[in-house]
């Protein structure tokens, strides 16, 4: 079993930043992929950011230069990162952390719970 503990949202202004957090925690995992998803009211979740285990990375276009995501996996911390500059409105949405890998030789696909970020125009 793996959870996933996010943080870091709230309400800013457009223009100002935030960094969201999520930390998988657990046992007898590792994790491959780690991904930011978002859903804002009346949308369909949509992929904004993911990061494999080499480090390679790949953003929404509606995010490019804006947000950065990122992963910790020193001492087996299993943290990823999404800086998110120049915040929009139409980046108000919640946000989750998506991870997947492999469990005792199964594949294993967790959501983290969500954390809302509000952008004010």
């Amino acid at each position: 079993q793996v959870q996933l503990v996010e943080s870091g949202g709230g309400l800013v202004r457009a223009g100002e930043s935030l960094r969201l957090s999520c930390t998988a925690s657990g046992s007898s995992f590792s994790i491959a992929n780690m991904r930011w998803y978002r859903q804002a009211p009346g949308k369909q979740r949509e992929l904004v950011a993911g990061i494999s285990s080499g480090g390679s990375t790949n953003y929404a276009d509606s995010v490019k230069g804006r947000f950065t995501i990122s992963r910790d996996n020193a001492n087996a911390k299993n943290t990823v990162y999404l800086q998110m500059n120049s915040l929009k409105s139409e980046d108000t949405a919640v946000y989750y952390c998506n991870v997947d890998g492999t469990s005792r030789s199964a594949w294993i696909h967790y959501w983290g719970q969500g954390t809302q970020v509000t952008v004010s125009s």
